[in-house]
């Protein structure tokens, strides 16, 4: 960097950096940063955060707006073989103030994933962008492979993936029940943090249905390279999936 530019301050690495003055133990300061994403050992102006902290926050913020309003790169979701659909939200506004229509399909949409999809699958695979489209960019190229790879070596017979667009977690029970399917993984990108925009969820169910309650899944959550990286949670997926079809039941009523 030259002398007269403005180091990026979300370029700094804080995984260890302390900003308390005359800390009375740098040392142990140091090594708590690196357990957590926390503010901690930030130190104070007065009774204001310094000016970097400040900084930071914002531009932290600022990259948790972006995840929100930005969308899945299609180009990506069309080499990885996914059949596409969209909820009743009609655009990104209307998706942050209308979570209700982020749940829900048109018939003409149910119909054309039950012409077009494999029907009765023993395990479904959807992705919906959710409330960070960063997590799925981040996160799906590894991930994915993964899960297909781990299912189809213990026999299962996968349905067509298929990604949804303006997507809520319970767009899966709307097609777990319109495909049959037995078992339905949906990844999700998370609502962002100041910690990060790149976090994914998975939620996995037994015969998901719109008539069942929430607990009728299990999740795994906070997966990306800082928590959970992809790899790791995709062989945690398989595990849980292959324990369903198992046992023929999920939620509360799995003992994992």
């Amino acid at each position: 960097m030259k002398q007269d530019e403005i180091q990026d301050i979300a370029a700094i690495d804080y995984t260890d950096r302390v900003t308390i003055d005359q800390p009375y133990d740098y040392e142990i300061c140091r090594r708590m940063k690196k357990t957590t994403n926390s503010r901690i050992c930030i130190g104070r102006a007065a009774d204001r955060f310094k000016t970097e902290t400040l900084l930071r926050f914002r531009a932290d913020h600022a990259v948790a707006v972006d995840s929100v309003w930005s969308d899945v790169d299609e180009a990506l979701i069309d080499e990885l073989g996914f059949f596409k659909v969209q909820t009743l939200v009609r655009d990104k506004e209307e998706y942050i103030t209308r979570p209700d229509l982020g749940r829900l399909f048109s018939e003409e949409t149910l119909q054309r994933v039950k012409n077009s999809c494999v029907a009765a699958p023993e395990v479904q695979i959807l992705v919906a962008d959710g409330l960070s489209s960063h997590a799925i960019t981040a996160n799906i190229g590894d991930i994915y492979p993964v899960i297909v790879d781990g299912l189809t070596a213990e026999g299962y017979r996968l349905g067509t993936p298929i990604f949804i667009k303006y997507g809520r977690v319970a767009t899966m029970d709307k097609i777990s029940q319109a495909l049959a399917a037995k078992v339905t993984i949906l990844l999700i990108g998370e609502r962002p943090g100041l910690a990060t925009g790149e976090s994914m969820s998975s939620y996995l169910a037994y015969e998901a249905s719109p008539l069942k309650p929430e607990h009728q899944r299990n999740v795994i959550s906070n997966i990306y390279k800082k928590g959970t990286p992809p790899v790791e949670a995709g062989a945690q997926i398989v595990q849980m999936a292959c324990l369903m079809m198992k046992e023929k039941k999920s939620g509360i009523e799995l003992k994992l």
